[in-house]
């Protein structure tokens, strides 16, 4: 166990997509998706616990969420948990966790993930993490995770490649959620793998890519990280955060450096990103439904069941729909149609009593 390993787990969003089972007091992160006994935070923590000492694991999450997030994770020092005072996407997320870890080892590799995704064939994933820090030690590679796809799925990135014998490969081109025929095409090519998400990079390596390519927010959060382990680092903070732009790291340094490289992986992989693919991740009955909670399902196929123990769901004759109770709320609706809970969510703030569904 390498002790310059340090993890970033990102825990700020709210789950819109995975509403009305995740809320704002509770988004997807913080919630037993699955039904394995732990929430996708915990799992994301554990996973990282055969490679990375338990010290050098860090949460970045809203400030509304640190309670939450201590409880859930408890052997978490103080100082592990980084709060943020408000949402900004993931380049400042990272801008702010980087110059904490860079103050305590400036000879940092920094793993940045996801704590809301799926990952199956663990030993897989911590084999790819511990080959993929073994080169950003030098400190000039910018690494992202790929997965081989296996369907022409249009809510994922993708990223291109150059062709190369090792599996750490250079890359050409990053897209975000084609249409399906472009997918199709992507698909049929083979130079083309999923976007994890999932980052691995020296400290060094990555502060010198926000000086670059955004050079405002390495000078808002250079001078944040002076207060940073004092009195006023909160203050310092907050500054930094109302000064920065919300821009994802994807887009801000990603998509513009030269140096910036993609391991081809082989571990199973989700983003958990809808009720869709909550459906293809979990165990399904002989009609492919998705059932938990008590529940009678009568001529029903590629649905999801879901809610309480102590609320009798009765579904007859739907086909991909998900039939969900959740506190306050109950829905029916098609599972694929991702774009409609942003609508939902858009139309309950809109409504005067919307947020107590929320």
């Amino acid at each position: 166990m390498d002790k310059n390993l340090y993890v970033v787990l990102m825990a700020g969003g709210v789950g819109t997509r995975f509403w009305p089972y995740s809320r704002n007091s509770r988004p997807k992160q913080f919630l037993d998706v699955l039904g394995i006994g732990k929430t996708l935070l915990q799992a994301s923590y554990d996973r990282f616990l055969p490679i990375c000492p338990p010290e050098n694991i860090y949460v970045v999450t809203n400030e509304e969420h640190e309670a939450i997030t201590r409880q859930q994770l408890p052997n978490l020092a103080a100082h592990q948990v980084l709060t943020e005072s408000m949402r900004k996407n993931t380049a400042p997320c990272i801008a702010f966790a980087s110059h904490k870890i860079y103050k305590l080892n400036p000879d940092a590799v920094i793993v940045v993930s996801p704590s809301d995704h799926l990952i199956l064939n663990e030993a897989d994933f911590q084999q790819t993490i511990v080959k993929c820090q073994e080169k950003a030690k030098e400190q000039d590679k910018l690494i992202t995770l790929g997965i081989k796809p296996t369907r022409p799925e249009t809510g994922y990135g993708y990223i291109q490649y150059l062709d190369g014998k090792h599996a750490l490969k250079k890359v050409k081109t990053f897209t975000e959620k084609p249409e399906l025929a472009l997918a199709n095409t992507f698909l049929q090519s083979g130079d083309f793998l999923w976007n994890a998400g999932i980052f691995v990079w020296g400290v060094k390596a990555i502060l010198q890519a926000f000086q670059k390519h955004l050079p405002e927010m390495a000078e808002v959060f250079d001078e944040a990280a002076s207060q940073f382990d004092t009195p006023g680092e909160k203050e310092a903070l907050q500054a930094a955060y109302a000064q920065t732009k919300s821009i994802s790291i994807d887009y801000g340094i990603m998509e513009k450096a030269d140096n910036v490289y993609v391991w081809l992986s082989s571990f199973a992989w989700s983003d958990l990103g809808s009720w869709n693919s909550l459906h293809d991740n979990s165990t399904k009955d002989e009609h492919n439904n998705a059932i938990s909670g008590d529940a009678m399902i009568y001529d029903t196929r590629n649905s999801v069941i879901k809610g309480p123990k102590d609320k009798l769901i009765v579904a007859q004759g739907l086909n991909g729909y998900l039939v969900g109770a959740f506190d306050n709320v109950f829905i029916v609706c098609e599972k694929d149609k991702e774009e409609l809970f942003r609508r939902f969510v858009n139309d309950l703030k809109a409504k005067n009593n919307g947020n107590d569904y929320l």
